[in-house]
């Protein structure tokens, strides 16, 4: 035993004076603990939801072994041994990196927005469900061959695998517990109902319709006409009883970008450094995070071999190259929407007048859930036309209202095209598959190994009856206002191996005057397939960085064609000092629309002045979201006034040189506010930024902080230069251009160059969530190749 030690008895501590500095430190070290503790909580929750790029994964749904290589640009290549594995694992792969935008899409054409996000989407909601795309969607569902179906149900069954293991885990993306919700089961409808909505962003020109109703409506004839996209054959209808108030009828429509468009071309071997067809294509669509487009990589042990881009939410390849052949597309944007006026029976609301007789409307009850709030009991009312378009936000017109006809409320068939697309060897091969894609119609050049270059316009184009012409709502209760069938396939407009060389395509206008069949009133500015025409009619020995050169060109023919104009106008004018000074730099400019130089900044704010000096008293703010080619019918008001045919809304405002003169002083004055005194100091790029929103970033700063995780970033370009940039006037924000970047030399088929702007994933923790939006804004292109793939790895395995 040990020495005894003895009882120590407790002694009183001395009481110390804890100074409030070290008080304050204490509590503040406390403070920081717990908030670690929070972090790393959360960042463990949120990291769960991160896409798994490597390890393996079982599904038993496989039969047999799925790898999936993500390169180092975040593309999956998914190789599988049979077509339905692929599918599976596509639809697996696809969740992984994008659910929540496949939630909010599917969420968003289908009119149920308001079920997660309150009654702030109410009137959108109503919207999408007077239009009907989810019911376009399960009308074509029904027409879809077997072989089609089975590759939806694929792909479904591989998302919904993902959402279990998801659910499971707890590992839903961050935004889902954000909204507080969690996404139902996917289904072959859904995907087809995403890809309706994307025929709704390329749609048609109900609106412009619907403007000009409201110009004859509004003003003399002739005033009116002015602004109409082409003179109307015969004289219109206008009811003048029982009148329908256009403006409130679509206060709250959604309208598609009137940018929504792209550019594309294909140069034959003769003009090519490598003796083969080079190709390009850049669709202009919305810019935000995540990209509209997901890149991927398809190959089965049965010889598909695809790379390129789709939607989230549907499968195959919708844009891209196999080994054998390469497409793109614009929008051909032809009139494939039109309005008519219908008459109600006054003793019948659901009945409409047709030939004399009152034909009964399909009444379609359409329920809509709102969060923390009432089902509302809502009905669509469809004539024969389609839905009444007119009525969705409020009774607009007693018993006067507008239905629309619209091709993509038909069945249709576009994945059937795109599966046949994905496996072409050639031109005829794929000029078969394009006879499926019926919405939206699209101008899709195209080039393979054999030095085959080629062009087709292609879709379901209407016939109008000679002297309908598509710029004002028609009678509907007249048979001769019906379409009269569809432009027959093997006359829509192609054009294969043509001598000159080259086939572009800007949204501009695709056929002369002696084509016999009307294709649309509205066409973009001339001004980017000039510029592309140009420079691929002059040059020669081209190569892919040649392509993707011209993506990224920033020369701007409007201010080419509009300046020495305002100078010949204003050359009597007396400007202030600085009204002089803005008048000097732009006659020292070489039109290119740079970052980092003041002449774009003048120029642009300046067309954005002349466009409010005219329109601003005279139309409107709600009519003037309608007037989808308000820049076209600007430049004709000023071409017009300043080759001296006269303008009556340029007349009205004192002419051009009041205008003009008017306008710019209002420009320098908005900018001097903004930019200081100095114009040779001012830049483009101060104004003209890219940030890439992700949608929830607008709900608080707190959000924006963490999902806009990059400062915007200083971009050259316009809204009508190659390099389209366009942007929301009020902030300078770029919310439209190019929403992917493409360039092959088919020399090469195995290689492709991309740009996905911002980036492959929608996880702000992924490695590839914004990792391309500089490479965006300064055109440095990734590789992707068919074969040689390296990354991380994946294996999908069943049991």
């Amino acid at each position: 035993m040990g020495e005894r030690q003895e009882a120590q008895v407790p002694q009183p501590k001395k009481k110390r004076r804890i100074s409030k500095k070290k008080m304050i430190i204490g509590v503040s070290s406390s403070i920081l603990l717990l908030v670690l503790i929070g972090f790393l909580f959360v960042s463990g929750y949120i990291n769960k939801s991160l896409p798994q790029t490597e390890g393996t994964i079982e599904l038993p749904m496989l039969e047999s072994k799925v790898t999936v290589i993500t390169d180092e640009d975040g593309v999956p290549h998914i190789k599988a041994d049979n077509v339905r594995d692929m599918y599976i694992a596509q639809g697996y792969i696809q969740a992984d990196r994008r659910m929540f935008q496949m939630e909010l899409s599917r969420r968003q054409a289908s009119g149920t927005l308001s079920e997660v996000v309150g009654e702030d989407a109410l009137n959108q909601d109503k919207y999408f469900r007077t239009l009907g795309l989810r019911r376009a969607a399960e009308k074509s569902y029904e027409v879809y061959a077997e072989e089609s179906i089975e590759v939806l149900e694929w792909f479904a069954s591989g998302v919904n695998a993902y959402m279990e293991e998801a659910k499971a885990n707890n590992s839903l993306p961050v935004e889902f517990t954000l909204m507080g919700f969690e996404p139902e089961a996917w289904t072959p409808v859904d995907s087809l109902t995403i890809g309706k909505y994307m025929a709704f962003d390329l749609g048609g020109h109900w609106q412009q319709q619907a403007f000009n109703y409201y110009l004859l409506d509004n003003y003399e004839e002739e005033k009116a006409y002015e602004l109409f996209p082409a003179y109307p054959v015969n004289k219109p209808t206008i009811i003048q009883e029982d009148e329908i108030d256009i403006a409130a009828s679509f206060e709250h429509a959604v309208i598609p970008h009137p940018f929504n468009g792209s550019n594309n071309w294909v140069v034959s071997g003769d003009k090519t450094a490598s003796g083969m067809p080079l190709l390009a294509d850049d669709p202009h669509l919305g810019l935000a995070t995540p990209s509209i487009w997901l890149q991927m990589h398809l190959e089965s042990a049965d010889g598909l071999n695809v790379s390129g881009v789709i939607f989230a939410g549907v499968p195959g390849i919708i844009l891209g190259h196999n080994d054998q052949i390469a497409w793109g597309v614009t929008n051909t944007g032809p009139d494939v929407q039109q309005l008519y006026i219908e008459q109600r029976n006054p003793d019948n609301p659901d009945e409409f007048l047709f030939e004399d007789e009152w034909e009964e409307a399909t009444i379609i009850e359409e329920p809509i859930q709102v969060k923390d709030g009432e089902t509302v009991d809502y009905e669509v009312v469809e004539t024969r036309h389609g839905p009444i378009v007119s009525e969705f936000a409020s009774e607009s017109g007693k018993d006067t209202v507008l239905s629309l006809r619209w091709t993509a409320l038909d069945a249709s068939t576009e994945l059937e095209a795109i599966m046949e697309m994905n496996r072409a060897t050639n031109w005829e091969e794929f000029e078969q598959g394009l006879e499926k894609f019926l919405v939206p119609a699209q101008n899709f050049v195209f080039a393979s190994d054999d030095g085959t270059i080629a062009y087709k316009a292609n879709g379901k184009i209407p016939i109008y009856e000679e002297g309908h012409d598509a710029l004002l709502p028609l009678n509907g209760w007249e048979a001769d206002n019906e379409w009269q069938g569809y432009i027959p396939y093997d006359e829509l407009p192609t054009v294969v191996n043509p001598e000159k060389g080259f086939i572009a395509t800007a949204n501009n206008q695709i056929t002369p005057d002696s084509y016999p069949y009307h294709i649309s009133n509205v066409w973009a500015q001339p001004y980017r397939y000039e510029r592309i025409a140009e420079v691929l009619e002059t040059g020669d020995n081209f190569t892919a960085e040649d392509m993707q050169d011209l993506q990224m060109d920033q020369t701007d023919l409007r201010a080419r064609e509009f300046v020495p104009i305002f100078q010949e106008v204003l050359a009597e004018t007396e400007f202030t000092e600085q009204e002089q000074g803005a008048m000097e730099l732009l006659s020292d400019w070489d039109f290119l629309a740079d970052k980092d130089i003041p002449q774009p900044l003048i120029f642009e704010h300046w067309m954005q002045e002349i466009q409010n000096t005219i329109y601003r008293q005279e139309i409107p703010h709600a009519m003037r979201n309608l007037f989808s080619v308000q820049s076209q019918a600007t430049e004709n008001v000023l071409r017009n006034a300043a080759s001296g045919e006269g303008s009556q809304w340029m007349e009205a405002k004192g002419g051009m040189e009041a205008v003009l003169k008017d306008s710019l002083e209002d420009t320098l004055e908005k900018l001097t506010e903004s930019y200081g005194d100095d114009l040779s100091g001012w830049k483009w790029g101060d104004y003209h930024q890219v940030q890439f929103h992700h949608p929830l970033s607008s709900v608080s700063p707190f959000l924006a902080f963490f999902f806009n995780n990059e400062d915007a970033i200083p971009v050259g370009g316009s809204g009508v230069t190659p390099m389209a940039t366009s942007y929301e006037s009020e902030t300078g924000e770029v919310d439209h251009g190019a929403s992917w970047r493409f360039v092959i030399d088919t020399s090469d088929m195995q290689s492709g160059y991309h740009i996905v702007g911002p980036g492959q994933d929608e996880h702000f923790r992924s490695d590839w969530y914004h990792d391309q939006m500089s490479d965006w804004v300064e055109g440095n292109y990734h590789e992707t190749r068919l074969d040689e793939t390296e990354g991380r790895e994946l294996v999908l395995e069943p049991n």
